[in-house]
């Protein structure tokens, strides 16, 4: 894959690659997200990609919504919990117009007061819609089980009464102190040359003003063994179950990658898959995820089934798991696990 990679004096990095076709697609990647914030901040790395879309210096809401819709684009973004993404979807005679709308965003939101209250109502509904999914929830409660007592335990979102307290001054605060232009990538991807990306990331990215923080750094997690019921009153009992595991920079992720996908992962022939819904209808639902951080990890199986089999399910997961510690994977298996995972890779990415 050819990559045009470049760097400029203040730190913000571009990857391209060029491919043919008549859609393309660009981000801005900011190392920042809810692991980075403090306990009255929490929820304030989300709640900034909402308020990037409500005016900057030149535009108001209106006009960054219209900018790249009325011509048949797409303008959204995410957090996580270790970083925020501005990210395009455009015709590629557009490209220019999505490269500017994101740096106008990004760096010169004004925040009014107005709209920052108007989006505290729209956030509080998003965590009550939240809490109304056990589905989803028990992630969260995991997550905060596993990292007891640290940010990166803690959801996105926020709460209803830290969201209720943020303020123009929390915000850019927040920005100032976590919005390190050296850990921000603009990553492209279109027909378009080098050359003429190349100008258009200078002409919009490189009078940006350096912004630099402390690097994160390693923490020692340890982990405590747990078991946690929570009686609801769903229908359905949700199970997960899990542990730490490889961090972002270990040798071993890419080994975890393929035995999770082998366990619990996109595919119907996955193990839990076929153990537990194929062969004895116990769960509609079935998944496993590995989730690399910058220096830790987590890895969790999790499944949804009636009150009257969720010990028979959690002992076939059990046992599957036990399966993969005891059994080595025959070439033929292993063969085939390569394969699915580069036909993942490969529709991902095409």
């Amino acid at each position: 894959m050819d990559l045009l990679l470049h760097t400029l004096d203040n730190g913000i990095r571009l990857v391209h690659h060029r491919i043919p076709g008549l859609v393309a697609h660009c981000g801005l990647i900011i190392n920042a997200g809810s692991r980075d914030e403090t306990v009255p901040e929490h929820g304030i790395a989300h709640f900034i990609e909402h308020m990037l879309f409500k005016g900057t210096k030149r535009r108001k809401a209106y006009h960054i919504l219209s900018r790249l819709e009325d011509v048949g684009g797409e303008l959204n973004a995410y957090t996580t919990k270790e970083e925020t993404a501005i990210h395009a979807s455009f015709l590629k005679e557009d490209y220019e117009r999505a490269i500017e709308l994101i740096s106008d965003i990004t760096f010169n939101s004004i925040f009014p007061e107005k709209e920052i209250e108007k989006e505290k109502d729209v956030v509080i509904e998003e965590i009550n819609s939240y809490l109304d999914n056990p589905a989803e929830l028990i992630f969260d409660d995991f997550e905060e089980l596993i990292f007891s007592n640290q940010p990166i335990g803690r959801n996105i979102l926020g709460s209803p009464d830290s969201v209720k307290l943020f303020s123009q001054k929390k915000i850019s605060d927040f920005i100032s102190n976590n919005y390190n232009t050296r850990q921000m990538v603009f990553c492209s991807v279109g027909n378009i040359p080098d050359e003429k990306i190349l100008k258009l990331f200078t002409t919009h990215f490189a009078d940006i003003v350096t912004n630099t923080r402390e690097s994160r750094t390693n923490k020692t997690w340890l982990y405590k063994p747990a078991s946690v019921t929570k009686k609801m009153d769903t229908y359905q009992n949700h199970c997960i179950i899990g542990n730490l595991a490889f961090d972002l920079k270990d040798e071993r992720r890419m080994g975890m990658f393929l035995l999770n996908n082998i366990l619990g992962g996109q595919g119907l022939n996955s193990r839990l898959n076929l153990s537990l819904r194929e062969k004895n209808g116990l769960a509609y639902n079935v998944e496993s995820s590995y989730n690399p951080y910058y220096d830790t990890g987590i890895f969790s199986i999790y499944f949804g089934t009636d009150s009257q089999y969720l010990n028979k399910s959690i002992s076939i997961t059990m046992a599957e798991l036990k399966k993969l510690r005891t059994s080595k994977l025959g070439t033929i298996q292993l063969s085939k696990a390569k394969n699915q995972i580069k036909g993942y890779l490969a529709r991902e990415y095409s």
